[in-house]
């Protein structure tokens, strides 16, 4: 019947069909019929043919035809049929098998199709065939294979490009293979040899093909080639040379040499080298003085000098009498000469001069006596008459150094407060001055491009003399147990405290230490300090995606003993989302090391450590002094640090050249504080408002860069468009003064004015820009660095322990301690209030820290009535009542 097919036209091959179809129908089922009784068992004479093999999807490689195959049982007839149409009879190549394990007839079939049958009918469309078997019941149909050209383009589509990039930094090589049948697959090459990203996870492959260096190595330099490859050819892109370079860093300053003077004033000079590391593959190198020169001052040399004789001695038995001197004064120190002559005198009892010496002796003796007895006299007397006027000096006593209050008369009952004769009275003066210009643009001149910043001035009187900073530090130096106390004094507070408290602050810092009233026990009275630590010297060790998240922060001396916790506050320049971040508080122990003491949300309220995070403040409740950081471990790419940019200009413009530093630091007050303290000593003027960038933990470089300049008068120095700060150098924390330098030059010296747009972005991140405008910008903090006592508290020392006795008790409708902490928003930090001994006081102190500069004591107060406690009237006295 096949055969019939071939002359049948395509216009009328469904009636042709129908016709032969019918015809070949009756003649199959009584074939079958026949070949059922005569050779087939009965059990199989209802069976539909199944297929053993089904043709498969096939590639036509260059000009190769491919062969499909086709098996069915039990089958009595079996062709294929190519995008609808019969294969003619002529171009089956059919087998006939009998499985032995059923008796039933095998039929396999195979036909080869070739490239020119795909093209003719098709072209490069796709082209498919299906096998059809039929048996004594029925017909059954294969599934389709598709037939396809295979090939592969020469051309890529992109090829990657050679980069230059800094060590550690992330590299991205994009690459998009030629178009092809079947889909090519990309691997890419080093130098000829083949990347693995499963042996070496610096590498990744993206699903676009495209190729990552997660951190740029030394060993990463190289040619980089993008391969495409299929089952009909091979392709290779361009190379592409990447290029790993090294920025120079400075190591560590020598120690000081010996001062250059024996004696008196004279130098001493210390040095580092840029290799830490070195500049490679065109690094930049190392900005800044290699050698630093110090005044010193060198001990003298001392000779040594006699003391006066002692007295002679009584005569002896052998008649003779002795006396020394010693060599004290001075004694001989720095390489001087040690004292000539005797020590010892000896002369015989027996002698004239010794009778003599003898007798001078007895009269001083008796001279002596006298003296002492007239002395005596006059001492007993004095105390006879001291003792009669001892009530009128206690009285004058008990009025000194204290002012009459005025108290309203309703609350007379809850203000009386003795005065406590133990503290000192504190007070602060000082002033604050700053300048600001809005205007949008640079006005320069010969000389100063800004006026100067303003100078602030402050000074802290207490009721007795205190001494200046530099000799409290000397005093304090000499103790043992202050030998870890700083010696910077701009970036330090001191101050002597009791068991009435007070508080310690670092002026434009953000940083303060509150210690509460009962803090330090009864009868203690200490010396305390709170400093700055440069984070450079403590080399604090950070690992993966852990950065430093605010200054290092010292308080002490760390031996002290505390009855309930100080609390510590210091900025932070995390995005304040505890879900981005793991965040760590970190302590020095006494060798050195630095040691894990808490993890923020997992705090165990019996450790001697707490922390409170605000949005830009953390604050810590702990029992124990000493040197903590916060760090920060991101847990994903969404994590962000605030950073604060801030520019600076040149002080003078007399000559072509002009220069604007970009400076890139951590969003903390104490960093924003030394950055202006260096441009003040190198004269450089802020010539903007910060502005804060939130920086994404994504492995991209900052970039800056500066536009619309006007032509006309300015031109730009830079060789490249941008400038970039590698992101391991931002994201650390630990390095100071990160910054980018925009030289310009103007086109002639009568050009007094610029502006100019500054544009900052992250790569492959979203940016930000800003029109730099002219100003004078200076953040004073006015406050005191040392208050003790109730000067140091908005809420009175006695006022506080009626309201820690009314609220520390536990009231059935919750009127108590906990719903003041609620009221305040406090309710995350329930179980550690619970934990003290008075939860309301912890709460109170808390409260003192927060709002010690901006707090509102009548909000307090409104809290207070809320609560339902009569304690909130005594808040709304005014401060002249106080």
């Amino acid at each position: 019947m096949p055969a019939l097919l071939g002359p049948v036209s395509r216009c009328g091959f469904s009636a042709a069909l129908l016709v032969l179809w019918t015809v070949f129908a009756g003649f199959s089922r009584a074939g079958a019929e026949h070949a059922a009784t005569a050779t087939l068992p009965a059990a199989f004479s209802d069976l539909l043919p199944h297929f053993q093999v089904e043709p498969e999807d096939e590639y036509i490689v260059k000009n190769k035809p491919v062969t499909l195959t086709c098996r069915s049982t039990p089958a009595t007839q079996i062709y294929f049929k190519c995008n609808g149409e019969w294969v003619h009879q002529d171009d089956h190549l059919i087998e006939r098998t009998v499985d032995p394990a059923t008796a039933l007839p095998i039929m396999q079939v195979t036909i080869d199709i070739t490239r020119q049958q795909v093209e003719k009918i098709f072209g490069l469309d796709q082209y498919w065939c299906q096998c059809v078997a039929w048996s004594t019941t029925g017909t059954q149909k294969s599934q389709k294979a598709y037939i396809r050209i295979a090939y592969l383009r020469k051309n890529f589509e992109e090829e990657p490009q050679g980069k230059e990039v800094a060590l550690d930094q992330e590299v991205l090589l994009r690459c998009h293979p030629p178009e092809g049948v079947p889909q090519p697959e990309v691997e890419w090459q080093r130098n000829e040899d083949i990347l693995n990203p499963e042996s070496d996870p610096n590498f990744f492959v993206t699903a676009d093909h495209n190729l990552i260096i997660r951190k740029a190595r030394m060993a990463d330099t190289g040619n980089y080639t993008c391969v495409a490859k299929n089952i009909v050819a091979r392709r290779k892109s361009t190379s592409a040379a990447v290029l790993v370079y090294v920025n120079g860093g400075w190591s560590t300053w020598t120690t000081w040499s010996s001062c250059s003077a024996v004696c008196g004033r004279g130098w001493q000079k210390r040095s580092r080298s840029c290799t830490n590391p070195t500049p490679l593959n065109g690094g930049s190198s190392c900005e800044g003085q290699n050698i630093q020169k110090s005044v010193c001052v060198a001990t003298c040399p001392v000779d040594g000098g006699w003391s006066e004789w002692s007295k002679w001695s009584a005569c002896g038995a052998d008649c003779s009498m002795w006396r020394t001197r010693e060599c004290t004064q001075p004694s001989p120190g720095t390489g001087g000469k040690d004292c000539q002559g005797l020590d010892l005198q000896s002369l015989n009892c027996t002698s004239d001069g010794a009778e003599d010496v003898a007798l001078y002796v007895g009269v001083v003796a008796v001279a002596l006596c006298l003296t002492l007895l007239l002395i005596v006299v006059v001492l007993v007397y004095r105390r006879k008459k001291e003792g009669l006027d001892a009530d009128v000096a206690d009285s004058s006593i008990l009025t000194t150094g204290f002012q009459p209050m005025g108290i309203k008369p309703k609350n007379s009952h809850l203000l009386t407060i003795q005065p406590d004769l133990t503290t000192t009275t504190t007070s602060y003066q000082g002033t604050l001055r700053s300048r600001h210009d809005t205007t949008g643009k640079f006005s320069m001149t010969n000389g100063t491009l800004l006026d100067p910043l303003p100078n602030g001035s402050h000074t802290l009187h207490n009721g007795k003399l205190n001494p200046d900073p530099p000799e409290f530090v000397s005093r304090l130096s000499t103790q043992s147990y202050f030998k870890t106390l700083p010696r910077d004094v701009a970036n330090a507070s001191y101050g002597t405290f009791n068991f009435l408290g007070g508080r310690l602050t670092i002026p434009n810092t953000g940083i303060s230490l509150l210690i509460p009233p009962e803090a330090i026990p009864r009868g203690k009275i200490y010396e305390i300090y709170l400093t700055v630590q440069r984070k450079e010297d403590l080399r604090l060790p950070l690992a993966g995606c852990q950065t430093l998240l605010g200054p290092v922060v010292s308080c002490g001396p760390p031996g002290v003993v505390l009855s309930r916790p100080v609390i510590l506050s210091m900025d932070h320049c995390s995005d304040g989302c505890l879900d981005n971040w793991a965040l760590r508080l970190k302590k020095q122990n006494y060798e050195g090391v630095w040691e894990d003491v808490l993890l923020m949300g997992e705090e165990l309220v019996s450790e001697p450590y707490y922390c409170q995070l605000e949005a830009e403040t953390c604050r810590l409740f702990s029992e124990q002094l000493g040197t903590f950081a916060l760090v920060g471990e991101s847990l994903h790419m969404g994590a962000a640090k605030r950073l604060r940019l801030v520019l600076f200009s040149d002080a003078y413009c007399s000559t072509l050249e002009y220069n604007i530093r970009v400076y890139c630091m951590d969003d903390t007050q104490e960093v924003f504080k030394e950055v202006m303290q260096m441009e003040r000593q190198l004269g450089g003027r802020l010539i903007d408002e910060p502005h804060i960038l939130l920086f994404k933990d994504s492995y991209h470089n900052l970039r800056l860069s500066i536009h619309d300049m006007p032509q006309a008068h300015w031109r730009s120095k830079l060789l490249a468009g941008y400038q970039e700060i590698p992101f391991y150098h931002i994201w650390n924390g630990s390095q100071r003064y990160l910054h980018c330098t925009f030289t310009l030059e103007r086109l002639s010296l009568s050009t007094c004015e610029l502006t100019c747009q500054l544009c900052v972005w992250q790569v492959e991140g979203e940016g930000q820009s800003f029109t730099a405008a002219g100003g004078c910008f200076m953040l004073m903090d006015s406050s005191a660095s040392a208050l003790a006592g109730p000067s140091a508290f908005q809420i009175p020392y006695l006022i506080r322990q009626k309201i820690c006795s009314s609220l520390d008790a536990p009231c059935p409708n919750g009127a108590d301690w906990r719903m003041l902490a609620q009221r305040l928003k406090l309710e995350r930090h329930m179980s550690f209030f619970a934990s003290k001994a008075s939860p309301t006081s912890v709460i109170l102190d808390l409260w003192e820290a927060q709002h010690f500069h901006s707090g509102n004591i009548n909000q307090l107060a409104a809290v207070m009535a809320d609560i339902g406690k009569q304690e909130a009237m005594i808040f709304l006295v005014s401060d002249g009542e106080c």
